[in-house]
């Protein structure tokens, strides 16, 4: 199973702080669900400790909403949360 990532996905990444392994590790070992629009979601979780946007984190939590083509997973979108 490949995952790819639209381009949408990749800039949403890149101004929410995520990389693409996170992403790859979400849709592989992460929580799954189903979301609007006939997507699936992936959910995980990462220790972060570090610093975004002024302030300090211990962990970071990484969804990727994308759709199944064949085998492979298209990643439409990132969503990146810090806490």
């Amino acid at each position: 199973m490949a995952v790819r990532l639209h381009p949408h996905a990749a800039a949403r990444l890149q101004e929410r702080g995520g990389t693409e392994e996170e992403v790859r590790a979400t849709v592989q070992n992460g929580e799954r669900f189903e979301a609007k629009f006939g997507r699936t979601g992936f959910r995980g979780n990462f220790s972060f400790d570090g610093g975004w946007q002024g302030k300090h984190y211990a962990n970071k939590q990484v969804e990727a909403y994308a759709v199944q083509e064949g085998a492979d997973w298209l990643v439409i979108t990132v969503i990146v949360k810090y806490f």
